[in-house]
Parts: C-alpha cells; sequence; structure tokens
C-alpha cells in the first residue's frame, strides 16, 4: 500500500502548524487582545480555539480554491463561536494553505513558501473575490465601512488581488495580498529568532517561556510596525498610532528569554486598552499568519505525521 502523496504530508503539516498558531495566539498575553490570561472584548480564549478547530477543515481542504477555503472557514467558525473570531486570520491563512497543497516541495525554505504563496496570489480570479465578498459580508467585522470601487456590499467584478489592492493603503491584511508575504516571513524570522520552532505537536493550549516571549516579541514588532488597521477603523488613526508608540517602548523592553507577563505594567497597558474597547485585532490576524509562515517555512521533517 502506498503512503502518503507529498501534497498530503504538506496539507497535514500546515493544517497542524495553523492549529498550534491558533493556540498559541491566546496562550500568550498580547495586550488588548483576548489571552488566556485576560479575557475581553466580550470573548474569551475558548472561542477561538473552538473557531480555528472547526475552520480547519474548509481550510485545507484538498482541491479547494482561496475563497472557497475563506467562504467555508467562515462559516465553519460561525457555527463554532457565534461571533467573528478569525475572519482576518483565515483570510491570511488561505493563500498559504492552497500554496502548500500546489507546492509541497517549497515546505522548508521560507523563500520557497513566499514565491509560492506569490503564484496563488497572481491566480485570483472573479470567484475567489465572489467567495471571500461573502465571507466578509457574513463575518461583517467591526468597523467595515464603504468604499467607492469594489465595496464587499456588492458583488465584485475584479479577481480577489486586485480587490485587495484597492484596499491596500487602509488595511494591512489587503496590503499583504498586494504586495505578497515576504515582509511578513522576514519580520517573523526576526522575531522569533533562530532557535524558535512552532512544534504542532506540543501540548493544546500550552506555551514554555522561550516561546511565549518570542510570541509577545513577534506581536509587539507587528504592532510598533505600523498602526494596527482594526484600530483605524474603530478609534481612528490618532489613537491607533499611540498604540504603536507604546508598543514601540515595550518592544525595546522585550529582549529577554522570558515573557514580559512578570511586569505589572504590561499587565496594566492590556487591561487598559481592552477597558478602553481598544482591540489590536489585525496585528493579532498577522501574528497568527506570521507563526504559520515560520512553522511551515523553516526546515523541518517533511515526513512528519502529528496531527
Amino acid at each position: 500500500m502506498s503512503g502518503p502523496t507529498p501534497q498530503q504530508l504538506a496539507t497535514q503539516r500546515a493544517r497542524a502548524c495553523f492549529l498550534r498558531a491558533c493556540e498559541l495566539d491566546v496562550a500568550v498575553r498580547k495586550p488588548g487582545n483576548v489571552s488566556r490570561a485576560s479575557p475581553g472584548h466580550g470573548m474569551t480564549a475558548e472561542l477561538f480555539i473552538a473557531s480555528a478547530q472547526a475552520a480547519a477543515g474548509p481550510l485545507f481542504e484538498p482541491g479547494a480554491g482561496v475563497g472557497e477555503r475563506i467562504e467555508g472557514a467562515v462559516e465553519a467558525s460561525w457555527a463554532a463561536a457565534g461571533c467573528n473570531t478569525n475572519l482576518g486570520i483565515l483570510l491570511l491563512c488561505a493563500p498559504v494553505a492552497r500554496a502548500v497543497e500546489l507546492r509541497p516541495d517549497a515546505v522548508g525554505s521560507a523563500a520557497g513558501l513566499s514565491a509560492a504563496i506569490e503564484e496563488v496570489l497572481n491566480a485570483l480570479d472573479l470567484s475567489d473575490s465572489q467567495a471571500a465578498y461573502r465571507a466578509i459580508a457574513r463575518a461583517h467585522p467591526g468597523g467595515l465601512g464603504s468604499a467607492p470601487e469594489e465595496d464587499v456590499r456588492q458583488p465584485p467584478s475584479i479577481g480577489l488581488r486586485a480587490a485587495m489592492a484597492l484596499a491596500a493603503d487602509r488595511d494591512s491584511i489587503a496590503r499583504l495580498y498586494r504586495d505578497g508575504y515576504g515582509t511578513l516571513s522576514a519580520l517573523a524570522d526576526a522575531s522569533l529568532g533562530a532557535g524558535f520552532a512552532l512544534q504542532p505537536e506540543s501540548s493544546a493550549g500550552l506555551a514554555d517561556a522561550a516561546t511565549a516571549a518570542a510570541v509577545q516579541r513577534l506581536y509587539l514588532a507587528l504592532l510598533a510596525n505600523a498602526a494596527d488597521s482594526h484600530i483605524v477603523r474603530i478609534h481612528g488613526e490618532a489613537v491607533a498610532h499611540s498604540v504603536m508608540t507604546a508598543a514601540q517602548g515595550w518592544q525595546a523592553r522585550a529582549t529577554g528569554a522570558s515573557p514580559l507577563d512578570g511586569d505589572p505594567d504590561f499587565a496594566a497597558w492590556d487591561e487598559a486598552l481592552k477597558a478602553r474597547r481598544i482591540n489590536p485585532g489585525t496585528t493579532a490576524d498577522l501574528t497568527v499568519a506570521a507563526l504559520l509562515l515560520a512553522g511551515l517555512g523553516r526546515p523541518g521533517d517533511t515526513g512528519w505525521h502529528g496531527t
């Protein structure tokens, strides 16, 4: 009897890395975002885990297109959580899932993975736009405004990459669709460090001190690098830039092998953001996608059979 195909092995690894990235997203305190240490915005860590587990099936459905993956995963997430927990994550991870299936040989190389994702982005068509638009309308993310061209409340007339390019100046996720994932992958490598391993076989929901510190470094680097799109939509540019400035200060302090949780001011910043309903949600989405890229872009056991 023949064993799994390269596509099956690569997809299996990608699915496990996705689930582990989603676990770490809430296992580690990330100020303003929901974590096991600190619920917020009417949501708990358990909702995020449930939605990730539900979304994994359609997100990694063999043969599915990017838009189909997004739409199916959003529907599954809503059925599990009853609210929008992961639209941005799914928009970011669907091209990665498709790239891994089409180019399993790219797994284990950051440059190869970025090139494979670029091929997927270039191939996005109108059917991908139609499915993604339906998914965005279904999730109805906070602060969703109107657009002069290709508004998500109207049927699209162009491919998904072209539609995303129209929003790239005001949305970080759309910007990655336009520009590719290379910069996100490079930032992940620089922030996580050479010794970081995603370790999808790790115990669910847990993160050792070194892993937690690495994820916090990544989150703070992303938050310090650009004004969070979700904050801009809800609260405006000034608030988003004030959070970015605060993140730059914490980024300078996040240099050790232990997370910042031991500093009471770090937890206080987290709670203060939540008290003001300030949620760097796009930065959390980027964190999950960056962890997925790190898990797939570094050399590993290509015959890995974890679950």
